[in-house]
């Protein structure tokens, strides 16, 4: 069945994705088609738009349980609601497209908790996730559709909610004859194995732990606040690794957790950062001794789990997305963890820019919940069954009501 959403055999959307990492709202408008169910995205514009300092303090805030009130919980999925919609239209604008040439924008919003084990309430078993920034606010904004709230869903059926991209990931990119890893280092680090010619069930894929969130954390300790990452990976570049503290520091119970595993600032966040800055004064570690030793922290507890499956996969390229791949110390520590054999690659030579690869993803998820097909991938997040992941805010477009 040719969906409705296609005019002339392609539609343009708009995806929309803000990460742990808070670096600002990641906006891709993509043109979408398809032949015989077999989708193609091709990106026409991408923008970051960043965060002022007061939201994107807000927004930590209220990732942190002792800090979050309802009011701001309220107030602010509203605002980013607003923010999501302004974002949209100058994206749209800037691709030199109209707002009603969008047939649709899927929105990830803005995870503010994420519980992927369940706590016990009443008796019940209780996982949760929460995504803020409101839909109805987008479409009546844009007065465009709007699909979002996408992991509830999973999570309805057992999942965890997490990862998503997996999904796209095994649809868009597995190979017949070359295993691959997919890797999205954002604030937490996540990884799709693609074996060769592999079937769904044989797909692994999970967050390995911390990506950039540790990593900013010192960047914006050691600079005094001037610096929220480490540019260039310099500071690392200037120090060396710590090999006792950096054994000590993975045993963190949740590296050695079997998959399927999601996390997030719940467990890596500030506090975990803060406890981890106040072990290294303890043991006078130097400052850029510690950001080498954090880097190698992120990039190690990716290496040694895709090692972990090179042979069973028949892994021969790593493909790297999300902002850690701009961090050349980074890199070159996750080349050096792998085989001489397996290629190191950015997802832009893949014909996905590693920017835009989670903007366009949603944009792919809003897409077939709007088609009414399954999008979650039950054995990247352990979900009991396919299911349709997504929630509608209808907008005025006609070819979509």
């Amino acid at each position: 069945m040719v969906t409705k959403l296609l005019k002339n055999g392609f539609c343009y959307a708009v995806g929309i994705m803000s990460g742990t990492s808070l670096d600002g709202i990641d906006v891709a408008v993509v043109k979408i088609s398809e032949e015989k169910e077999n989708v193609q995205l091709e990106l026409k514009h991408f923008d970051s738009i960043s965060y002022s300092d007061e939201v994107k303090q807000a927004i930590l805030a209220l990732c942190d349980p002792n800090q979050a009130t309802i009011q701001m919980i309220s107030s602010m999925n509203m605002l980013l609601g607003r923010l999501y919609g302004d974002a949209a239209l100058t994206v749209i604008k800037d691709a030199g497209l109209r707002p009603e040439e969008i047939a649709f924008i899927s929105s990830h919003g803005q995870t503010i908790f994420h519980q992927p084990e369940a706590i016990t309430i009443g008796g019940h078993h209780i996982t949760s996730t929460l995504q803020i920034g409101d839909i109805s606010t987008i479409a009546e904004q844009t007065r465009i559709t709007t699909v979002g709230d996408f992991r509830t869903r999973d999570m309805a059926v057992g999942g965890q909610g997490a990862p998503l991209v997996p999904y796209a990931d095994y649809l868009l990119f597995r190979d017949k004859e070359i295993g691959r890893v997919l890797v999205n280092i954002g604030g937490i680090t996540n990884l799709t194995i693609l074996p060769a010619n592999g079937e769904e069930n044989q797909v692994k894929a999970y967050d390995t732990g911390p990506g950039n969130m540790i990593m900013d954390y010192f960047a914006n300790r050691i600079t005094n606040g001037k610096h929220s990452y480490d540019k260039d990976g310099a500071i690392a570049a200037s120090g060396k690794v710590i090999d006792d503290w950096l054994e000590d520091l993975l045993n963190e119970p949740y590296y050695a957790l079997a998959p399927p595993k999601s996390t997030g600032r719940e467990l890596f966040g500030e506090d975990y950062a803060s406890k981890l800055w106040d072990t290294a004064d303890k043991l006078s570690i130097s400052l850029p001794d510690r950001m080498a030793t954090v880097t190698k922290l992120t990039a190690i507890t990716l290496t040694d789990q895709i090692k972990a499956h090179l042979p069973s996969a028949s892994i021969q390229e790593v493909f790297i997305s999300g902002g850690g791949c701009y961090n050349p110390s980074l890199m070159k520590e996750i080349e050096s963890g792998l085989p001489t054999d397996v290629r190191l690659r950015k997802m832009d030579e893949i014909g996905m820019p590693a920017d835009a690869k989670e903007a366009m993803v949603f944009a792919l998820l809003g897409y077939q919940y709007l088609n009414k097909r399954t999008n979650n991938f039950p054995p990247a997040t352990g979900a009991k069954r396919k299911v349709m992941m997504g929630k509608v805010a209808w907008g005025n477009v006609k070819e979509v009501k």
